[in-house]
């Protein structure tokens, strides 16, 4: 049972569906397993639990 996570922001539902359909239409695609074998896990993550280049995330988007 092939896996994908996706660490990001909070979606409204109807992006969850569409990244979720996207992810496994992709990931079938580039294996040749069948999409009915995947798993898509989605974990929201708040930009004050990221950290890029050597800072967090919400630190980076305040100053843009």
């Amino acid at each position: 049972m092939p896996t994908i996570f996706f660490y990001g922001p909070k979606l409204e539902l109807g992006k969850k569906k569409e990244l979720i359909r996207a992810f496994t239409k992709a990931a079938s695609a580039a294996t040749g397993i069948r999409e009915e074998a995947f798993v898509v896990y989605l974990r929201e993550t708040a930009p004050d639990q990221v950290g890029v280049g050597g800072e967090l995330l919400d630190e980076k988007l305040k100053k843009n």
